[in-house]
């Protein structure tokens, strides 16, 4: 079936996407190392909400045109239609994203400086297109060419850093500035091997994508505030210090949600293009996998944070490893989120979905009001990780009810390593 890895080919897929994204995280955390000792918990934190507003800012943008992707997928007939409206569709809505957002922040929560968040704003239109053109990669199984614009992401925001905090030059401007053309980059590296003139824009379709879409988006919105919210109540009721011990903390346990990752983005095609009980057990393996992977890397990472983090970043930021210990259970919660979400878009039911994610949001805001004044930055990690769970629990019951599958199903077993050499075989 054409868009269909299997056996081996799904295996380097797989691997060379795990190489990319250890490669990512090998240089950002060097960099964080340090951005956190030059910068200090409270540049560590300026940065990290300049940086979480710009992420904000491509999300909110992107109006989850890549769910459309994915739901119409299955015509081959619409795939250079589909290049084309996302292509378009994300430097517009990007656009307007960058200018809503500058004066959503300038009114409502002003940043501290401003001029860097200016700065970073610039790179919203092209990541907003990138996230599409990134989603029409994965469906046509071209996960090389998104490992490339991964890989040169990385070596666009940390090489340069590297080089700065060497000469003893690294300043928090220099790090925004290196952000926003690292954000940037995929863009421009996808434009061409996908093939700009060979895409086209309809009309027709891209109205049905933006109303498809829209559906979705509401709840796409809710779970990046729900990923990303405790960053700026950090800085409202407490600190900016606060927020750079908590992302410092976040940003350490990234490592544990790279296999889980590489999984998750192999399955896609096949999610995407099966029939519905094919995509159920390939998201059925897949679920499994990750849950395994996932609660190994991250259960080693927290055990290890009392020695490493103090080791890494400095004293100054040993008040990171409370929330690293408290968030290890939520991260293993979101790598199961976004393959059981793959299949869910399938059902075509995106006030549920919107639902679930607008309800963690609720809890998360609820719990963050109650425990960031008590506890800071533990208390984050402490609302985060619940919301994180909840929202997971409820996904995966949905997922289970509507395609019969038992709970045992659901479990790891021994096998699932093996799976994981063979690449999702057939049973």
């Amino acid at each position: 079936m054409p868009g269909v890895l299997k056996g081996s080919a799904a295996l380097t897929q797989a691997v060379q996407t795990m190489a990319s994204h250890v490669l990512r995280l090998t240089l950002a955390a060097m960099t964080g190392v340090l951005i956190a000792r030059t910068l200090q918990p409270e540049g560590r934190g300026v940065y990290a909400m300049i940086a979480t507003t710009g992420g904000i800012a491509v999300v909110l943008g992107n109006l989850s045109i890549w769910r459309s992707q994915i739901a119409l997928w299955q015509d081959p007939a619409r795939h250079r239609a589909l290049a084309g409206n996302g292509l378009l569709l994300g430097l517009v809505l990007g656009l307007a994203s960058a200018a809503a957002t500058l004066a959503a922040v300038t009114a409502f929560l002003p940043l501290p400086s401003p001029h860097l968040l200016v700065i970073a704003l610039l790179a919203v239109p092209f990541g907003v297109a990138a996230v599409n053109l990134n989603g029409i990669a994965l469906l046509r199984s071209r996960n090389s060419l998104v490992n490339r614009g991964v890989v040169a992401s990385a070596l666009i925001l940390n090489l340069p850093i590297l080089v700065l905090a060497a000469t003893g030059n690294l300043t928090l401007t220099a790090v925004i500035v290196c952000w926003t053309a690292a954000v940037s980059a995929p863009f421009w590296l996808l434009l061409r091997p996908l093939g700009l003139r060979a895409m086209r824009v309809e009309p027709a379709l891209t109205r049905r994508q933006l109303a498809l879409s829209c559906r979705y988006h509401a709840g796409l919105a809710a779970f990046h505030l729900l990923l990303t919210a405790d960053v700026f109540l950090l800085g409202v009721l407490v600190s900016p210090a606060e927020v750079g011990l908590y992302t410092v903390g976040a940003a350490f346990l990234t490592f544990s949600r790279v296999p889980a990752d590489a999984v998750t983005q192999v399955a896609l095609p096949r999610q995407a293009v099966e029939d519905e009980l094919g995509a159920r057990d390939v998201s059925v393996r897949v679920l499994r996998l990750n849950l395994l992977l996932s609660s190994v890397f991250a259960g080693a990472l927290a055990a290890a944070s009392p020695v490493l983090v103090p080791l890494l970043y400095g004293t100054a930021f040993a008040g990171s490893v409370t929330p690293i210990l408290l968030l290890a259970p939520g991260i293993v919660a979101l790598s199961l989120l976004r393959p059981v979400e793959q299949y869910l878009v399938r059902l075509g039911r995106p006030m549920t979905m919107t639902a679930f994610a607008s309800g963690a949001l609720a809890a998360n805001l609820a719990l963050n009001a109650l425990l960031i004044p008590r506890w800071g930055a533990t208390g984050a990690a402490l609302a985060a990780s619940t919301a994180y769970t909840a929202l997971a629990a409820a996904e995966i019951t949905w997922f289970a009810r509507t395609t019969a599958t038992g709970v045992r199903e659901l479990l790891p077993r021994l096998s699932d390593l093996r799976s994981a050499v063979s690449a999702f075989p057939h049973p």
